[in-house]
């Protein structure tokens, strides 16, 4: 049995707390800010332990790590950098869900010389996303053109901005609103949020996609030098990207993010009843011809154990459980900084947690 600490016990937390304290492997203890948060998990799995603390207070995270083999952080972007700090003195291993840009760069500099893996980025984009994309391109050469494409959607939207919460708020509008990462031309560039709309029809469904912040993780700059264009965009429904621009440029909500938020919290309901809709297409040469190659998936949520996880929690936490066990088997490194284009698909679909995007 490997001892395991999971900071942050909101919905993806709750759903790797599940995966992880039932699987038979691991002994879990969770710890969030919220005590009721805390309470609802221990509640619901008796076997784990459970500490409410403040994220910032490095004695209780000191606490909370002594003796674990690995954290897991679910908690929010900002508190990573110190969470990983403290994992690294205890020689714990390290992963989050991150896809905060700046903090997956401080992720980066306290791996260098650690004894433990630092492995950021392991939900869906950055993570599953980066598996796919780096094994459809494996076999090819000559590669021209590589978009990655992933909406977290309601099932049955019924408001005009045709959303509903999933996951992090804050992380949501920090996506729209940070420059993003990109190859162009074979360059590394910072191109802006929101921008270059373009249509898709998936499985007889018509979406949109637009510029969106820290879905490519570090896959732009491995690639550089063997792919020309590289992008990422978040898919919604179509009329999406129109309002949230009138929110952020006309209304100036892109200067005023605290209050954004708190808008979205107080009108945009959230739902466990949603889809997750993933898409990556790689252009170049492929057996001697010039060949898309294209990978498409539909995650609903689903019944796990007699209870509804919604697909954002079971693909997110699906992510980083499956990468912990390949961590814990030797699949992947056991030091330093570990990038999601390192792990392979292969081994990722067939573990037990990966199936869920099988």
């Amino acid at each position: 049995m490997h001892d395991i600490a999971i900071i942050g016990a909101g919905k993806i937390g709750r759903m790797a707390t599940h995966m992880l304290a039932t699987c038979g492997d691991y002994n879990v203890r969770v710890g969030d800010s919220i005590a009721a948060s805390v309470e609802h998990v221990q509640k619901a799995y008796p076997q784990i332990q459970g500490s409410a603390f403040d994220f910032v207070d490095v004695k209780a995270l000191d606490t909370f790590l002594k003796g674990t083999r690995a954290v897991i952080s679910c908690a929010p972007f900002h508190c990573n950098p110190l969470i990983a700090e403290r994992a690294r003195a205890h020689k714990v291993h390290y992963l989050d869900l991150t896809e905060d840009v700046a903090v997956t760069k401080r992720v980066m500099e306290l791996s260098h010389g650690a004894e433990t893996a630092f492995v950021p980025q392991c939900g869906l984009a950055p993570g599953f996303i980066t598996i796919v994309a780096t094994h459809l391109i494996r076999p090819m050469t000559d590669v021209t053109d590589l978009r990655l494409r992933v909406g977290a959607l309601p099932r049955y939207p019924d408001n005009q901005l045709r959303y509903n919460l999933t996951w992090s708020t804050e992380g949501l509008i920090n996506e729209y609103c940070n420059p993003c990462e990109s190859l162009m031309d074979g360059r590394l560039t910072s191109i802006p949020p929101m921008e270059h709309l373009e249509s898709l029809v998936i499985d007889g469904v018509e979406y949109e996609a637009f510029n969106t912040s820290g879905g490519l993780g570090s896959l732009a700059d491995t690639l550089r030098g063997r792919v020309r264009n590289v992008n990422y965009k978040t898919i919604r429904y179509p009329g999406h990207n129109k309002l949230m621009k009138f929110l952020l440029d006309d209304l100036q909500m892109r200067d005023h993010r605290e209050e954004l938020g708190r808008i979205f919290e107080r009108s945009l309901p959230t739902t466990y009843q949603d889809q997750i809709v993933i898409f990556v297409s790689a252009t170049g040469q492929y057996r001697g011809r010039l060949t898309e190659r294209t990978y498409a998936k539909t995650v609903f949520h689903k019944y796990i154990d007699n209870e509804n996880w919604s697909g954002i929690q079971i693909t997110t936490a699906a992510g980083v459980c499956a990468v912990l066990d390949l961590l814990i088997e030797g699949k992947i490194p056991s030091r330093g900084f570990v990038k999601m284009e390192q792990i392979s698909y292969d081994d990722f679909i067939a573990n037990r947690f990966g199936k869920y995007y099988a």
